[in-house]
């Protein structure tokens, strides 16, 4: 898969596991225009990604594409804490 193919198939499922997991009285879909790329690379023929969207709900998601079995993982994360550490010098 290109990665072209690749980004666009990633933001199509972050849209719709999304819209599924919404919660319904809200009233909200959102589409592939409101899903964003942090981070990406391909190596070989594989590739991985690491997406958000527009909404307030704090998830992110991890794709893997497997080359070699034409296989995508799909692993939704929600962000619970954000803190700095100091370290002494």
């Amino acid at each position: 898969m290109g990665s072209k193919d690749f980004i666009f198939k990633v933001k199509e499922l972050v849209a719709e596991y999304a819209n599924e997991h919404l919660d319904k009285s809200d009233n909200k879909q959102i589409t592939v225009d409101d899903v964003f790329i942090v981070w990406f690379c391909k190596t070989l023929q594989n590739n991985k990604a690491l997406a958000s969207t527009t909404l307030f709900d704090g998830m992110y998601y991890e794709i893997t594409y497997n080359g070699d079995k034409n296989e995508i993982y799909f692993d939704a994360y929600k962000k619970w804490e954000n803190k700095c550490i100091k370290l002494g010098e």
